[in-house]
Order: structure tokens, then sequence, then C-alpha cells
């Protein structure tokens, strides 16, 4: 049986074994689902790494960058950041990001975990293959948690500890939920199976009542051409669930647009509405302990291995590909940083040697498994410089005071390797391509790659989380104005927030 073309562009973001930030729909168990106990063990492991990315990981590496002053009130937003989305997560934060509703938007079916246990599955992009939901449940929940987490950076030392709260909640609400649904949901590779031994996946897919009609349709066709119209229907039918920026063809392995270029946007937005801290361009503002930072960034990079490499769902070759890319790509950035550091302001510095490692995890991440090793080096290669520029030049032209340079490194990190993934996935540069499920032959046949199409769909996705976040930020900000005001007082900040907000010191 074959599917209209139009059909199949659909699925042009689908690869062979797909990210998990991609992830399926949570399946109902059926006779033929497997659940691999190597495959959850290596995804329990990779949900503990995502955690060390944050915490301690992004706390301590944004806490050296700061002054000495202003290190614990950094740490608290980090962590409680990290605590207070957790719960979100399991209120409501899943089941709005990774359950049927619209392109747009998922539903509240699974609030508070509704009908989530410990026999409930998740599909992986392997077909007949799971995990046990609580797993997928888990490891979605560090990423929904580290993104916002990302944003401190930029409003460090100058937001009162309130509004910082107030203005997390809603943006993962009304940001971070519905570009996660946009880009990652879809039904799954055996939703596409219309069949009543897959019964259970396909009224998961399009519901009941229209699950018995489409199988009464089959059964009711008389030949192949009959059947092949039946199918088709089924397949629209299937992906008119599926998220807006999915079904464009944008592909992000593991949190490219959703994670960085998101909280990236926000940063910018939050730097410009808050204004520069007191003495920017008067006084030096210099890091107090660089390396504290590169200890934070070394665990960054530890726990990007979970973040990049779990986003695979499964324990196999392509895992060990994105594991690899994210060596060689944070390892050229470091270099191009470093360098690029040393040519036009005379010397290599530690914090740019991290903060270059930073930037390649970042351009990496939505490339990681759909990128060659080649295509990870200069990705690497690019975006330790580009970001250098960015922080560099763009910044000081621009006037905004982006504390740790969140737009400069994510946001910007993240528009270029979102931009690179559409180049370099081509299988002619080395890249996996994508893989087409409806293919009836082998579940491994890839999609012709067209460099129009697929950069079409990596440009619609990254102009609509620009715009999205962007407007959600400034909704939110003016928000918090209002309610809890958004900078604490002059003699706050020149005291420091350490003391000012938390009421305790760092150093004796």
């Amino acid at each position: 049986m074959t599917f209209p073309p139009k059909l199949r562009q659909l699925l042009v973001g689908l690869p062979a074994g797909f990210a998990l930030t991609t992830i399926l729909t949570a399946a109902p168990a059926y006779a033929a689902a497997t659940v691999n106990k190597g495959d959850t063990a290596w995804m329990l492991v990779a949900t503990a790494l995502v955690i060390l990315m944050t915490i301690p990981g992004l706390a301590l590496y944004y806490g050296g960058l700061v002054r000495s002053k202003n290190v614990l009130s950094v740490l608290m937003q980090v962590f409680i950041c990290f605590c207070m989305i957790a719960l979100l997560w399991f209120a409501y934060g899943y089941s709005v990001a990774f359950t049927n509703g619209t392109p747009y938007y998922g539903g509240l079916s699974k609030a508070f975990l509704a009908g989530v246990n410990i026999s409930t599955l998740a599909a992986t992009f392997s077909k007949e293959t799971y995990l046990p939901e609580f797993t997928y449940v888990i490891f979605q929940l560090t990423f929904a948690a580290i993104t916002p987490a990302l944003i401190v950076g930029a409003f460090a030392e100058r937001m009162k500890f309130s509004a910082v709260l107030l203005f997390l909640f809603i943006w993962f609400t009304f940001s971070y939920l519905p570009v996660a649904h946009m880009v990652w949901w879809w039904a799954g590779p055996d939703a596409f199976t219309l069949s009543p031994d897959n019964i259970d996946m396909v009224k998961a897919a399009v519901g009941d009542s229209a699950a018995a009609d489409f199988l009464a349709k089959l059964a009711a066709a008389t030949d192949d051409a009959a059947k092949a119209v039946v199918l088709a229907d089924y397949g629209a039918a299937v992906n008119a669930s599926n998220g807006w920026l999915f079904n464009w063809g944008a592909i992000d392995f593991a949190g490219g647009s959703v994670v960085h270029i998101n909280a990236g946007v926000a940063g910018l937005v939050c730097a410009l509405m808050l204004g520069k801290r007191l003495g920017v361009g008067k006084e030096v503002l210099a890091p107090h302990n660089l390396p504290l930072t590169l200890i934070g960034a070394c665990l960054l990079w530890v726990g990007w291995f979970g973040f990049n490499a779990g986003s695979n769902l499964e324990a196999n070759g392509l895992t060990g590909l994105a594991f690899l890319n994210t060596i060689l790509a944070t390892a050229a950035a470091a270099l191009a940083w470093t360098a690029g550091e040393w040519v036009t302001r005379g010397h290599p510095s530690l914090l740019g040697a991290a903060s270059g490692s930073v930037a390649g995890l970042v351009a990496i991440t939505p490339a990681c498994g759909w990128v060659g090793p080649m295509g990870g080096v200069v990705i690497g290669l690019l975006a330790g410089t580009i970001c250098l520029w960015a922080v560099v030049w763009l910044k000081g032209k621009l006037g905004y005071d982006d504390a740790l340079d969140v737009f400069g490194v994510h946001g910007i990190g993240g528009m270029l390797g979102a931009l690179l993934t559409g180049v370099f996935v081509n299988p002619a540069l080395g890249g996996m391509g994508v893989t087409d499920y409806l293919a009836t032959d082998t579940s491994s046949k890839l999609v012709d790659y067209s460099f129009s199409a697929q950069m079409t769909g990596q440009v619609v996705d990254i102009v609509t989380v620009v715009i999205l976040s962007g407007v959600v930020s400034y909704v939110a900000l003016l928000i918090c104005k209002y309610t809890t005001g958004l900078r604490v007082e002059e003699q706050e900040e020149r005291e420091g927030l350490d003391i000012g907000s938390h009421g305790e010191r760092a150093y004796s």
C-alpha cells in the first residue's frame, strides 16, 4: 500500500531512531509491544544526567559568573526553578505538551498523570518498541525544568525573586509547553498501521469512534485502490493531531528550538525590559569565581550526554552517534572561541573556553542525531566563532545587558544549530536523512532530501519560536511589573541580592 506524496511530506521530520524529545504519544499496551530493559536502564541514567546539568551544573556555571554578592541568588533561582517546574510538569505540563489536543497545544487528559501507571507505555521511534511511561515522563520533566532555568542568566543580579518565580511560571505555561507540543508531538510509528490487531494504537491516534469507522471502511474495501484511499484518509487523520511545526517538517533532535532558542529569546526580552545593571560600562563586573564556572561547564558537558544521547529513546548505534557528536562539536567550539579570542583580543581565556564549550553544546543539540561526525565538527567550529561574535560585537552594538549571555550563546547558538541541522541531515553530506514511516517495504526507507523543503521547515520553526517566546516574555514581564514589581531597589542591588533577597552570604 502507498500514500500520496503530500501525506508523506507531513512526516519529513521523522528520522531513523528519532529523538526522545520529539517523543511519541504515550501508547496503551498491546500484544506486540516490547519493553527492553537495557533501553529503560539507559533512559533512567540519561534522566539523572540531565538533572546533573541543571543542579548543580547550570547553577555552578552561572554562580561563578556573577559577583560574589549575588552568587547565592543565582543558585537559589536555578534550584527553586527546577523544583517548581517539576511540580508543574506533574500537574499539567506533561499532559499539555504530550497528549492530543490541537496542533498548537495539547489537552488535560493526563493532568496530575491521570491514567499513567507502572504498566502504561510510551512509544520509541522503532515500531512495536516501548518504554515505561513513567520513564518518559521523568526524562521530559528534566528538559522542561532546565529550559526556564537558562533564562535566569539574562536577568541575574537585579530581578526580584517573587518576579522570577511568577515570570518563569507564566513563561513555562505559555511558551515552553506550546513550543514543545508544536515541535515534538506526533502520533508515533505504530499509529500509522491501520489494523484490527493494532486497535489500541488506532484508537489512541484517532479516537474510538473514528477507529471503528476506519476499520469498517478498510474491511469493506474490495481492491487495492479502494484500500489505498482508506489508508490515505486514515494517515491524514493521524497527522491532524501532530504538532504544527512537526507537520512543517522541522527537525529538532534534542531541543535546539524548544529549549535554547525559546530560552534565549526570553533572556533577550528580559534584559531589554529590566534595563542594565548598576555600574555597567562604568565599573568592572567581572566573574567572581572562574574555577566554579569551569566546574559548572564540565558538569553541563557530562550531563549533556543524557540530554542529547538520551534523546534517541533507545540504546543503539544512533545513541552512540549523538554521544560522539556531543563530544566533537563541543571540543571544536571551545577551540574556535579560544582561537577567535586569541586573535581579536590578544589572549585566550578560561572564560572564553568555557563559553565556547557551552556554545558548541547548544548548537549540536538539534543536530546530534541527524548529522555525521564531520557535520558535528563543522557545527562546533561555526558555533564557537559566531557565538563569540554575538557576545562581543552584537551585544555591544545593540547595547543590552544580558548578564550571562543567554541570548548570545543559547539564542544565537540555537538558531545556528537549527539551520545547520537542515543542511547536514542530508545523506550526501554524511547525515542520517529522515525516515519515511509510511513506507511499507522497510522501516529504514528515507524521504528524498530536499534542501528547500527542509530549510523552510527549519526557518518556520525558528521564526515561530522567536515570535511566541518574545511575545509571551513581554506580556509575562508586564504582569510581573504591575503585581510583584520587576527590579529590586537600588540599595538592595548595590548591597547584593544574597543579603537583600535571601538574608545570607556565600562567603564570610
